[in-house]
């Protein structure tokens, strides 16, 4: 009988989020593993849902999003990065940021395409590279500070090269990417005459005075980006999956012909919700942004104190943690063990690099969690037999 997983799908394997939440599941252990909160967010985003299902708009929404969110994502990009967008023709919504980074570079790449990854590169990014036909090309960027290097990120360049993947504040290192390296970036796109695939799904969490510039608004960059952003991370409703990009004609008309057969839409009362939320204001982002913070803080805290090495994030509610100090150079092993042995789950950070040595001695802390779980996690954790 013929194998029937295509050849260019089964390097990757399954998710390495669905392998850990269901290492949590099974041992009913704390999920420090994936990325969503233990906490709903607003009660009148949810309310403003159930009003809408209630009134009936529970049918197809037009494909690229129904307009009073398209509305109030143009007049959130503006108030935030000063740029003025066409809600009808530049912005669009997805069932998640997931799909509208799969669809963008499915709308974009050509077979023998070259696509560039920083890596550790969240677990999408290369599977949809290769479904849409094109090559990953990686730059590696390495704990402790996740430095780019900008001879090997010039190297990686070439004629071939369409598109480029670019995620800030990245996922899972935590690094916010500055207006230097955004500068060589798009001095390298233009000069090769290619794309940027934006992830910014952690645009409001940034800290200690680190700030979120989006690439899209340096010179050169506003028709040659498709900046990709979610209300799930801003608003605590991952469950809902509504993403957007905002991109120039051209590009977004490119995004839309592979999403029209993808999801078609996203559910329209969840649409609606998050156009309501987004109009909450500075205010609520400014709470979310120190609410983080203080959960961050704690981690960072009870980690140092347990013996991880840890560096604080300057964006996104994860941790990198070196595991090397408490006697384990094997953050798989680390990371399988760990749900039975303390109750608490993580994610090996060698899972977002194609050479698990890159980051093998590293693993992924979520801090999106309420402050008494995440001092529960920090005393089960505690218990942990150290290795000489």
């Amino acid at each position: 009988m013929r194998e029937p997983m295509t050849r260019k799908l089964a390097p990757f394997g399954v998710s390495v989020f669905t392998e850990f939440t269901r290492l949590a599941l099974e041992h009913q252990a704390i999920n420090l593993a994936q990325g969503f909160p233990d906490f709903d967010g607003p009660d009148a985003i949810k309310e403003f849902a159930c009003e809408r299902i209630r009134r009936g708009h529970n049918q197809y929404a037009p494909s690229h999003g129904v307009a009073a969110l398209r509305r109030a994502i143009a007049a959130k990009v503006q108030r935030c990065y000063g740029l003025e967008v066409d809600a009808e023709d530049e912005v669009t919504v997805y069932a998640g940021a997931t799909e509208a980074i799969f669809s963008s570079l499915a709308g974009l790449i050509e077979p023998g395409d070259e696509v560039i990854l920083f890596e550790p590169a969240y677990d999408s990014y290369a599977p949809s590279t290769v479904m849409a036909g094109g090559t990953p090309r990686y730059v590696t960027l390495r704990f402790p500070d996740f430095a780019v290097d900008e001879d090997e990120l010039r190297a990686a360049f070439s004629p071939r090269t369409k598109a480029i993947v670019l995620n800030t504040p990245m996922n899972p290192c935590g690094k916010v990417f500055s207006r230097a390296e955004l500068s060589l970036i798009a001095e390298l796109c233009q000069q090769f005459d290619c794309f940027a695939v934006t992830d910014e799904v952690y645009e409001h969490l940034t800290f200690d005075g680190a700030s979120h510039l989006p690439l899209i608004a340096l010179p050169g960059m506003r028709q040659r980006t498709v900046m990709i952003s979610s209300t799930a991370k801003t608003f605590s409703m991952t469950g809902w999956k509504v993403g957007y990009s905002v991109a120039g004609p051209r590009l977004t008309a490119a995004s839309r012909s592979s999403h029209q057969f993808v999801t078609f839409c996203t559910p329209p009362p969840l649409q609606e919700a998050m156009a309501f939320a987004m109009g909450l204001g500075d205010e609520y982002f400014s709470g979310l942004r120190q609410s983080y913070a203080e959960r961050r803080a704690l981690l960072l805290e009870r980690l140092a104190a347990i013996g991880f090495d840890v560096r604080p994030p300057a964006g996104t509610y994860y941790v990198a943690a070196g595991i090397g100090p408490l006697g384990f150079d094997d953050d798989y092993a680390f990371c399988r063990g760990l749900p039975a042995l303390a109750g608490v789950s993580m994610i090996p950070f060698s899972a977002f690099y194609r050479d698990r040595h890159a980051g093998r001695d590293v693993v992924r802390v979520a801090f999106c969690k309420s402050g008494p779980l995440l001092e529960e996690a920090c005393v089960r954790l505690g218990r942990l037999p150290r290795r000489s």
